[in-house]
């Protein structure tokens, strides 16, 4: 593992910009750059085609792991509010960009990869909404999130009131619902909504290394307990501990389980096959 972007002739870089969307390859991890800073990446339907084509891109090149992240000031300042204001006359526009937003956060959410948010800045309504749906949240020491929508008297959409409530509990996702307030990256990461905050300097570094690390594990095992984290929440335990047991026992026949009991015998790393 590295603690720093591979150089560009080892990462393969293939910049697809579609002008939302820029698409990167750094060695076995995909990174997403949400690419209209002059707008602070606010989400419109290219930014949303973008996001979900990188995500198939990641699994047809066979990348380990995903990282999202925004460029210039902001990681995501939410929906495109010029967009919002004009389609309030045509309310099933509006409905129509929700759905998709809704559809395109979960399929982040569900991703066979595991998804980290590299807040760098801003993450406001519709961006908070994002990063919640990825596995981890990793934010810069100066990067501020809001769910904001309450201040222009708007409602959370795309799974707001839903994941917010599920990261942080009730009250305190309440407070940020119901207020508006932006909180700095260390007080989230005490409520348990930021999971790693990084020096402003070292952001992708430290998202690229934890990516890495993640890369150099099963990736039949890590996509396992994925699935079964993500569905265990809402089954009785029971049942959940059923779901884990039966991924187990599926999983201990698979050519990972077996390379890593090899490379534990043989006193190597594992070079994991992903089968």
């Amino acid at each position: 593992m590295t603690n720093a972007p591979t150089d560009t002739t080892e990462r393969d870089r293939e910049d697809t910009d579609t002008k939302a969307v820029r698409v990167e390859q750094r060695g076995p991890v995909i990174w997403i750059h949400l690419a209209r800073p002059a707008a602070m990446n606010a989400l419109n339907d290219a930014v949303l085609d973008g996001i979900e084509a990188a995500l198939h891109r990641s699994l047809e090149i066979g990348a380990k792991s995903v990282v999202i992240t925004g460029e210039g000031r902001a990681f995501c300042a939410g929906a495109d509010l010029k967009f919002v204001q004009g389609a309030l006359a045509d309310p099933t526009s509006l409905t129509s960009f929700l759905e998709r937003a809704g559809s395109v956060f979960r399929a982040v959410e569900t991703h066979r990869l595991p998804v980290i948010a590299a807040v760098n800045g801003l993450a406001i309504a519709g961006g908070l909404e994002l990063a919640l749906a990825c596995d981890f949240v990793v934010a810069s020491a100066s990067a501020k999130l809001a769910d904001g929508h309450a201040t222009f008297g708007l409602f959370p959409g795309a799974g707001g009131a839903v994941r917010l409530p599920r990261r942080i509990g009730s009250a305190r996702a309440k407070l940020l619902l119901f207020s508006g307030q932006s909180r700095t990256a260390a007080e989230l990461e005490a409520w348990g909504l930021v999971d790693v905050v990084a020096p402003d300097d070292a952001l992708e570094q430290t998202a690229q290394a934890l990516a890495e690390e993640i890369a150099s594990r099963s990736p039949v095992g890590v996509a396992r307990m994925k699935q079964v984290v993500n569905e265990q929440d809402t089954l009785p335990i029971d049942r959940a501990l059923r779901l884990e047991l039966d991924a187990c026992q599926l999983h201990l026949g698979s050519e990972d389980v077996a390379e890593g009991l090899a490379a534990f015998a043989e006193h190597r790393t594992p070079q994991f096959p992903g089968r």
